[in-house]
C-alpha cells in the first residue's frame, strides 16, 4: 500500500461570510507530482495556504507525513512553498539565496555549502554559487526559488502557481524541467494551476476543483478521457458539447436526441429516459469527410465548415450540423499541405458512439 505524504479528512474554511473551501477530503501519495487545478477563486490556493500553515482550517484536519498539523506554525511543518513571485534577495548571490534557510536553522558554514552545491546539481545550475539574481534568467530565477525550498529537505514542496509569470515559451520549457526535477530528488510536489495544460503535462494525479469543492482526482488521461462531471469536461481541454434528451438505453449506451438528429455515445452517468443532458466530443476524435462519402456509420452527419482557425500544429474547423445546435469544433493535424477545406465547404462528420460521453 502506498505510503501518504498528506491527507486531507472534511477540511472547510470561511472567511466571514464566504467559504472559500468546501468538506474537501483528499490523500497524495509520497512521492507524487499532484495538481490542484481549477479556476480563479475555487479554492485551490487557500487548499494550499491550508496545508503550508499561512491558513487555519475552519473545519477538518491535515495532516503531512503522518502528522496532524492544523496547529503548528507554517516553520514547523515538513514543508516548503514555492510562490509565484519568487521572492528571491537581490542583494544576495546564488548560494545566499538558497542557504538562507539552512543559516537561520544555524547549519555550519562548511556544511550550508555542501548542500547548496549538491542542491545546484539537482536544478542543473551547477558552478551558479556566486551568480548574482539579476544575471540570471526567468527560468533559472525559478529554479533557484525551488532549490531554496529543496535544501531544506521538506516531505512536500508546495508550489503557487510558479509558471504565471513566465513567456509562454519558457513556461513550455519549465513544465518539463520541474517534472524532471521531481522525478530526480523524488520529493512530493503539490502544484496549483489554472492551466490544464501544465497540469496534463507535470502531473501523476489531478485534483480538479471548483467553486471550494472538490469534483474529481483522477490521472491525467483519465481526466481527459472520462470526466465524470460537465464541469470537468468542460475545463479540461476542449470539447465540444451537444444538448440533448435521453431516448434509450443500450447497455453501457445512451440513445440521445439532439433537435433533428440521433447521437450514440457512452453513459457517462446515469440518465433516465427523457432526461436533458449533454454528449461531449472532443474536437479530435471527430473525424472530417468529404460531403459525397456515404459510409452508414453510428453519428455521421452532413454539415458546413463556418470558419477555419489556422494553430500552426493543428488546422480547427468549425463546422454546423444543425442552425438549432452549437457548432462543433473538429481539429486535425497540420501536415504541411493547403488546407482541404475552406468556410462554405460542405462536409460530413462522424466519431465512435465511445469517444463521445453523456453527462
Amino acid at each position: 500500500m502506498s505510503e501518504i505524504d498528506v491527507k486531507l479528512e472534511h477540511v472547510t474554511k470561511t472567511f466571514e461570510k464566504f467559504t472559500a473551501v468546501k468538506d474537501v477530503s483528499l490523500e497524495i501519495q509520497k512521492g507524487e507530482f499532484f495538481s490542484i487545478l481549477g479556476p480563479s477563486g475555487c479554492g485551490k490556493t487557500t487548499t494550499l495556504r491550508m496545508i503550508s500553515g499561512f491558513e487555519v482550517p475552519t473545519q477538518g484536519s491535515i495532516y503531512v507525513g503522518g502528522e496532524r498539523v492544523n496547529d503548528l506554525a507554517p516553520h514547523k511543518r515538513k514543508t516548503n512553498l514555492v510562490f509565484q513571485h519568487l521572492a528571491l534577495f537581490p542583494m544576495m548571490n546564488v548560494e545566499e539565496n538558497i542557504g538562507f534557510g539552512l543559516q537561520m536553522q544555524k547549519v555550519p558554514k562548511a556544511e550550508i555549502s555542501k548542500r547548496v552545491e549538491a542542491i545546484l546539481e539537482v536544478v542543473e545550475l551547477q558552478g551558479f554559487q556566486q551568480k548574482r539574481i539579476s544575471q540570471l534568467s526567468g527560468g533559472q530565477k525559478q529554479r533557484v526559488a525551488i532549490a531554496r525550498c529543496l535544501v531544506l529537505n521538506p516531505t512536500v514542496l508546495l508550489l503557487d502557481e510558479p509558471l504565471g509569470a513566465l513567456d509562454l515559451k519558457l513556461r513550455e520549457q519549465m513544465k518539463i524541467e520541474l517534472k524532471k526535477i521531481q522525478h530526480r530528488i523524488g520529493t512530493t510536489f503539490i502544484y496549483i494551476t489554472h492551466d490544464q495544460g501544465e497540469a496534463l503535462v507535470m502531473s501523476n494525479r489531478i485534483a480538479v476543483m471548483n467553486a471550494g469543492r472538490l469534483i474529481q482526482v483522477g490521472k491525467p488521461q483519465e481526466l481527459y478521457d472520462a470526466p465524470n462531471d460537465k464541469f470537468v469536461a468542460d475545463f479540461v481541454g476542449d470539447h465540444n458539447g451537444i444538448p440533448v434528451i435521453v431516448r434509450e438505453r443500450q447497455g453501457n449506451l445512451t440513445i440521445s436526441q439532439a433537435q433533428e438528429l440521433t447521437i450514440t455515445s457512452a453513459a457517462g452517468k446515469s440518465f433516465a429516459v427523457g432526461d436533458g443532458c449533454h454528449v461531449y466530443i472532443r474536437p479530435e476524435k471527430i473525424e472530417l469527410l468529404n460531403a459525397n462519402d456515404m459510409s452508414f456509420l453510428k453519428n455521421t452527419y452532413p454539415g458546413v465548415i463556418t470558419d477555419v482557425i489556422f494553430e500552426g500544429a493543428l488546422i480547427k474547423y468549425m463546422i454546423s450540423i444543425s442552425e438549432a445546435l452549437p457548432r462543433l469544433t473538429v481539429s486535425a493535424p497540420n501536415i504541411g499541405q493547403e488546407l482541404p477545406y475552406a468556410v462554405g465547404t460542405n462536409v460530413r462528420i462522424s466519431w465512435n458512439p465511445e469517444n463521445a460521453l453523456t453527462l
